[in-house]
């Protein structure tokens, strides 16, 4: 290839044919349809399932969110259904979370409900940024205690978000233990008990209903339950309140350009935990399905695809949601059918039933998601990692704290900071130092004359990087009565430019005190940076590097045996 001829990687063409398969890759494919005509049936009764489920959350959580029911119905059927086509698993479902609720109250009470279209367009237009970065792959890096602990943090959220509701009274703001406590100290000055009756007996229906009988939908059966109730008593409670009997006509969001700049990091907040919820539940997806294995970078664009449509509309923010996947999952779902399913079922409750859910009363929708909170809630996985070591609790606490107290996207960044913070300390304190016998099986006689001769050597067992690297190596600052020291290299895992450069120091501190260092087993991985962090050039000579120990050992004697004792080495 000539000097002046360009690479096709880096070319206009080059860059051309990338994105063209990019595209490919992030597209639905042929045997998406495929799988669908496999078992209809079967994926026809888990969609209907899952839309039995999913119907009283969809209107909770777009009540939640600030938006109204209809909100969170419009984005179960648009975000649902474009989710499952473009997304990367065959057996999530996605729609309005409490998770996303939670980032989106404070959004409402900042720039209204065009504010949160906005940020749910932007969001979208990120997401499938992300997915064509190829950054689906990066959710392994998430530590389980801070899984577990952004989920623990979102169910006390969640459940403290149903207070007002469960109560009968008002409860708006953007700080979620204000609220809870004002809605409170209002109810106490004038308390109505059947909301908090009806929420109550909703949420324990729903628990008992579960546990006892996973396969009645325990949530929708004790809304109807609560909702006959109500109408028979006529008891005064509020309701839903009138819903549209169909979709609205998409336009585009109003944007308030004023203050995009501000919405920018909103969106992004809410793009991240679009990414991580989604991503966690199509990895739970595929732990409870036999073969099933989602497209990482697929599943990112379909929920961008979902939130940039949602919006339209006049839905909220969607991702998938763990709890409707895993009933999908456990209704027998087997491609995206059932996804699709659900979708068309919440439409023809919104085309026909629109009256009807209408009568549903607000604390009876504050007691699903209550009980959702508390099911969400692994009690097990919880106390085995608060039981399983300092650091895993540590990393739980705090990240349930943070979610909480701040927001979801700060508790993770916390979460994995002091995640990263205590692992590195553990490897840390992983690195060692021990000297070592120089003489394999039992050569007591040869093992005494090279100390006689004042030959030691050591072994670096560990990674060698920032975190440990002067620890591990301070006990060679201190040898004495020492010829020759020899360094074996062999067992160190990881090696960083601190590392490099500690050794660096520590072998010239010895070379200027009359001690020579050679090293013996580098790996080869490490060689360039010893080389470019002057490891190397410390050595009193090139020749004090050595492929095994024996080598080193034979030259060390040689060495030490024309060395006077007190002399400084200068070379070999």
């Amino acid at each position: 290839m000539g000097a002046n001829t360009v690479s096709p990687r880096r070319g206009t063409p080059g860059v051309l044919t990338w994105a063209t398969r990019r595209t490919r890759a992030l597209l639905p494919r042929s045997r998406d349809l495929r799988a669908m005509r496999r078992n209809p049936r079967r994926d026809l009764v888990a969609g209907v399932t899952v839309g039995v489920v999913a119907l009283p959350l969809a209107l909770g959580f777009g009540i939640s969110s600030g938006l109204g029911a209809a909100a969170g119905l419009v984005t179960a059927i648009i975000a649902g259904a474009l989710a499952a086509v473009f997304g990367g698993s065959h057996l999530q479902v996605s729609g309005p979370t409490g998770a996303m609720t939670v980032v989106l109250i404070p959004i409402v009470a900042q720039h209204g409900s065009d504010g949160v279209l906005v940020v749910g367009f932007l969001a979208g237009v990120m997401l499938v940024a992300m997915a064509a970065a190829g950054w689906g792959k990066y959710i392994r890096f998430v530590p389980l205690p801070v899984i577990e602990g952004f989920t623990l943090g979102i169910a006390i959220i969640i459940g403290l978000q149903q207070v007002p509701g469960a109560l009968g009274v008002e409860g708006h703001g953007e700080r979620i233990l204000g609220v809870t406590w004002d809605a409170v100290a209002t109810w106490a000055t004038a308390p109505q008990w059947w909301p908090m009756v009806l929420a109550a007996g909703v949420a324990t229906l729903m628990l008992a209903v579960g546990r006892w009988r996973p396969a009645i939908p325990g949530s929708l059966l004790a809304v109807v339950l609560a909702t006959l109730v109500a109408e028979a008593l006529d008891l005064p409670v509020a309701r839903i309140g009138e819903l549209p009997s169909g979709l609205p006509a998409p336009s585009l969001p109003q944007i308030p350009w004023a203050d995009l700049h501000a919405l920018l990091l909103p969106a992004l907040a809410v793009a991240a935990l679009a990414a991580l919820e989604s991503l966690l539940s199509a990895t739970v997806s595929d732990a409870m399905s036999v073969s099933e294995r989602h497209d990482p970078d697929r599943e990112l664009f379909g929920q961008g695809i979902a939130n940039l449509a949602s919006p339209l509309f006049g839905g909220i923010p969607a991702t998938a949601a763990i709890a409707r996947t895993a009933v999908n999952v456990r209704s027998g779902a087997s491609s995206r059918l059932a996804a699709l399913t659900h979708a068309v079922f919440l439409l023809v409750v919104v085309l026909v039933l629109s009256r009807v859910v209408g009568l549903i009363p607000l604390a009876a929708l504050a007691g699903v998601l209550i009980g959702t909170a508390i099911r969400m809630v692994e009690g097990a996985a919880v106390r085995a990692l608060l039981r399983s070591s300092r650091s895993d609790a540590l990393v739980l606490v705090v990240t349930a704290i943070a979610t909480v107290a701040l927001d979801l996207v700060t508790a993770v960044v916390l979460g994995i900071v002091a995640a990263g913070g205590l692992a590195l300390r553990k490897m840390a304190q992983a690195t060692t130092l021990e000297q070592v016998p120089l003489m394999a099986g039992d050569h007591t006689d040869e093992e005494r004359d090279l100390l006689d001769h004042h030959i030691v050597a050591y072994r670096l067992d560990g990674p060698l990087f920032f975190g440990g690297a002067h620890q591990a190596l301070l006990e060679l600052t201190s040898l004495a009565d020492v010829k020759v020291v020899i360094l074996r290299m062999s067992r160190v895992a990881t090696l960083d430019a601190t590392g490099a450069a500690v050794l660096r120091d520590t072998i010239t501190t010895l070379e200027n005190r009359g001690i020579t260092v050679m090293l013996s087993g580098v790996p080869d991985r490490h060689s360039p940076v010893l080389d470019a962090l002057g490891v190397y050039d410390s050595l009193a000579h090139e020749r004090h590097l050595f492929e095994t120990t024996p080598q080193a050992i034979t030259h060390a004697r040689v060495h030490a045996a024309r060395t006077p004792h007190s002399a400084a080495v200068a070379g070999s």
